[in-house]
């Protein structure tokens, strides 16, 4: 169970914040300010990223995710500048066109610090890591990968599977989670996200996955 430290409302400001950045830097390639009556606890430093999901005939799919892991900004600006970076600076992706906003639901993580997993063994990590609370940085040498804690869930994988395909992320082979040399870093997060395109803002929204 993650702890709520942002409030609905929080998760309304800053999603519809996010929303705005899209739709504005898709179409005039500015940022939006962030606004006035922001309260001042989302000007705290705080990891955060910002998933872009595509609609397509009631079919889902990633279109975007790009996000700040550690709190190195105020919560408010690193959302605004993980929105740009989603809608056009995620290189798996060519950037978000006009056209495509209307069916574009947008997603928001807020981080907690990355803490290093302490184990002996890297078998231990099958019990350290729990599916549906975790985010996983995994850590060999220059490479890292990140996968958010909705990820595993989204796709029905085990501990076993998430490990391996945060290895993946980082560019290594899916069973790097055993080497010893690879490191990881847990985290949680709190997600809101529009239920649709413009939709409301919820809490955990459901999306099912193609």
């Amino acid at each position: 169970m993650v702890s709520q430290v942002y409030s609905d409302d929080d998760g309304k400001i800053l999603v519809s914040i996010a929303r705005r950045t899209v739709d504005q830097y898709v179409t005039k390639e500015t940022k939006p300010n962030p606004p006035e009556t922001t309260p001042e606890h989302l000007w705290e430093k705080s990891g955060v990223f910002v998933t872009l999901n595509s609609v397509v005939e009631s079919t889902v799919s990633l279109r975007g995710c790009i996000g700040r892991p550690y709190p190195t900004q105020p919560l408010i600006k690193a959302t605004i500048d993980s929105a740009v970076d989603s809608a056009v600076n995620d290189p798996r992706f060519r950037r978000v066109t006009p056209d495509e906003l209307d069916s574009i639901i947008i997603e928001l993580s807020v981080l907690t610090p990355p803490v290093k997993l302490e184990y002996t063994n890297p078998s231990e990590l099958l019990s350290l890591v729990e599916v549906g609370r975790d985010g996983l940085i995994a850590v060999q040498g220059m490479r890292r990968g990140l996968l958010l804690p909705q990820v595993p869930v989204d796709w029905g994988w085990d501990t076993r599977t998430f490990l391996e395909h945060t290895c993946n992320k980082a560019g290594l082979s899916p069973s790097a989670w055993m080497d010893e040399k690879t490191e990881f870093l847990g985290f949680q997060a709190e997600i809101f996200g529009e239920e649709k395109p413009h939709g409301d803002i919820l809490r955990d929204p459901k999306h099912p996955r193609c």
